[in-house]
């Protein structure tokens, strides 16, 4: 079984930058691909983004575009969200979560199998 470890939240001022790693450990990965997703108390998961693990390209959420970016490591089972200019609205639970078919909709959470346990972060004003 594969599990998924989030780790890089933490508090930072307004306009500042956070990079979040998902590490999967467990059997070799064999996801198509990886999302981030996020969370506020009363609130759905909301999309972040997403990556195909196979040809490395992305999908953002409207709300985070120009401002985050995701990545990945092959050889290491690692995928990155890199946030800069951050705001008090990205306040959130961060989650990843790994999806292995294309025959979903990756941007909507219950398409995902996989999930972390999730890393804060919050963003002051």
């Amino acid at each position: 079984q594969v599990q998924l470890v989030e780790s890089g939240g933490g508090l930072v001022q307004t306009g500042g930058s956070l990079r979040l790693s998902c590490a999967a450990s467990g059997r070799t990965f064999s996801g198509v691909g990886m999302g981030w997703f996020r969370q506020t108390p009363g609130k759905e998961r909301e999309f972040v983004g997403v990556i195909n693990w196979n040809t490395g390209r992305t999908n953002y959420a409207d709300s985070v575009k120009g401002r985050f970016i995701i990545s990945r490591d092959n050889a290491r089972n690692t995928m990155y969200l890199q946030m800069d200019s951050l705001k008090p609205e990205d306040t959130a639970i961060y989650f990843c979560a790994a999806v292995n078919t294309v025959s979903v909709n990756w941007l909507l959470p219950r398409s995902y199998n996989t999930w972390g346990q999730g890393t804060q972060v919050t963003v002051s004003s």
